[in-house]
């Protein structure tokens, strides 16, 4: 039997699980929710950076990605940090709407899931 791997997990929630090399995880929101749309997107990002590197992997084996935005007027705002961050030809398979966040000062949650 395979070995599921659970990050910082809760009795809600692990920030990560990784299982037969794929790590799937959390919906990423920004640690410092006063920023604007490319402060929280960068946030954000970060996180997912620190996260992928503790389970030995990148954006580069980035699978999917589920991006909520509270205002979908601020996707091109979001795209712009996105696409930098991305590597060349290394965009996933990718889902973005407007929802209501779980704290309303939130502007972006992002989920991922990678490969090692």
């Amino acid at each position: 039997m395979s070995r599921i791997i659970r990050t910082e997990a809760n009795n809600i929630l692990a920030k990560a699980v990784e299982y037969h090399g794929f790590v799937y995880l959390q919906g990423v929101v920004p640690s410092d929710p006063s920023l604007d749309i490319t402060g929280q997107t960068k946030d954000v990002l970060a996180q997912i950076d620190a996260l992928l590197e503790i389970h030995g992997t990148d954006s580069t084996r980035l699978l999917q990605a589920h991006i909520w935005l509270k205002h979908i007027t601020d996707r091109e705002a979001l795209n712009a940090v996105w696409s930098a961050w991305l590597p060349a030809d290394g965009a996933p398979a990718r889902a973005c709407v407007e929802a209501v966040l779980a704290d309303p000062r939130y502007l972006v949650e992002i989920m991922v899931t990678a490969c090692r």
